[in-house]
């Protein structure tokens, strides 16, 4: 599963300007304001909201402004949004997957079209590619500064992480991977943080079960335009494909 890309994904993120980074803020706040919406607002009970501050917490989102988030999520005239997932094709039938949390329909269905009508090969109906994902939890550890932050040791992260219920480990050049199953997700993660381990990223991804490569440097560029539009649009939470960068 190592070349799902879910690394490139995460550097380009993280080495973006304070306005991208602002966005992923205000991308998760929604997650939040929705998940407390659907389940109250303590993560004990609300193990969604508690899978969320655990994203939020691995994309760098300070304590004080997730616990304004949360206080916002349950005050009154708090926003209320509704999730829609998109599914298409991108350049050279590219899967796509977007997940969006809107205030208005209309508006965000219109955008993600033409997102993939301008760079892709369009919107398909729901399921046209999801089944060539799988739903896991995905824990990112940074070989070199991912245990109370020093070096982590190979063996030893896999064998604590299959023993806290991991399905499965992969070695990478600077990360480690580690998935579990959607409802094992927050177990494996307090179970390795309890151990002092900590995360380049950490949430419940649709994961591709086959990756492609694109030969075309035209279909290259389309795609990452794809991906930037959808990205920088506020209704849209998260984008999955399955490009092999």
């Amino acid at each position: 599963m190592s070349g799902h890309s879910k690394w490139n994904n995460i550097k380009r993120k993280k080495e973006g300007t304070d306005a991208k980074r602002a966005k992923i803020f205000t991308k998760i706040g929604r997650e939040i304001a929705l998940a407390v919406k659907n389940g109250g607002a303590n993560p004990v009970s609300n193990t969604k909201l508690r899978d969320i501050i655990a994203k939020a917490k691995a994309n760098n989102v300070p304590n004080d402004n997730i616990n304004r988030m949360l206080a916002k999520a349950e005050g009154a005239g708090a926003e209320d949004y509704v999730a829609m997932n998109y599914e298409g094709y991108g350049p050279a039938g590219i899967a796509v997957i977007v997940e969006t949390l809107t205030d208005n329909k209309n508006r965000t269905a219109a955008d993600v079209r033409h997102a993939f009508d301008k760079y892709g090969r369009g919107m398909g109906a729901n399921g046209c590619v999801s089944w060539q994902f799988k739903e896991q939890g995905v824990l990112i550890v940074d070989r070199a500064e991912g245990l109370n932050e020093g070096p982590v040791d190979e063996d030893e992260l896999m064998m604590q992480a299959v023993d806290a219920g991991a399905e499965d480990f992969v070695a990478e050049d600077d990360v480690f991977d580690i998935y579990t199953a959607p409802d094992d997700f927050s177990a494996v993660l307090e179970a390795l943080e309890g151990l002092g381990y900590s995360f380049i990223s950490a949430e419940v991804a649709m994961v591709p079960q086959n990756t492609v490569h694109l030969d075309s440097e035209e279909d290259v560029q389309k795609m990452e335009k794809m991906i930037e539009l959808l990205e920088d649009n506020d209704d849209v939470q998260n984008i999955w494909h399955n490009w092999e960068e």
